[in-house]
């Protein structure tokens, strides 16, 4: 039996600390850092750092719905990141740094927006929610450099402060959800 994967697009902030996240997700099979929610075709790195492009850093997330569901993915999201701070994400600011949710059909809209109210009611932060919900209509993928960036990169400076207590965020809050690493 072959496994029907699904993908699921979301960005918060620095695309290199939520890939981090997600390529630690039981039933993720993939996650690649690319740009998307934008007006301007085949963006740069360089071009969407301006903030002129419309894009945000996003991942695309494959996954296998019979082991984590998209309202989980979700879930992960939105507590691995502030989705109550407008384009802005610690240090990194800019509406390329936004917190959007970009759905790829009306069942994955329709979950986004529940998720993100039961979330915003749960009273877990201070302030509301601000996360962007918009249809998912073209994904970038981003230069090969920011692939897996953290694990070709852990020691760097940005990995260890940034990246690392947002991986130990996941690890406690979600640790049922934690797949097996390689040695």
């Amino acid at each position: 039996m072959s496994e029907q994967l699904e993908t699921a697009t979301v960005g918060g902030g620095c695309f290199w600390c939520t890939e981090a996240v997600f390529e630690r997700v039981k039933g993720v099979h993939d996650v690649v850092s690319g740009y998307a929610g934008g007006h301007v075709e085949n963006p740069s790195y360089r071009e969407v750092t301006t903030g002129d492009t419309g894009h945000a850093e996003v991942i695309q997330v494959t996954y296998n719905p019979e082991e984590v569901n998209y309202e989980d993915l979700l879930e992960i999201f939105f507590r691995t990141h502030n989705p109550t701070t407008l384009n802005r994400q610690g240090a990194d600011v800019g509406p390329q740094y936004r917190s959007i949710v970009l759905p790829s059909n009306e069942e994955q809209r329709e979950i986004a927006e529940s998720v993100k109210s039961e979330l915003d009611n749960a009273d877990i932060w201070d302030d509301p929610i601000v996360t962007e919900i918009q249809p998912l209509d073209t994904f970038y993928v981003a230069e090969d450099y920011h692939q897996d960036y953290y694990e070709n990169n852990s020691n760097q400076m940005y990995c260890q402060v940034v990246i690392v207590p947002k991986l130990e965020k996941f690890e406690k809050l979600f640790k049922d959800r934690v797949a097996e690493r390689e040695s």
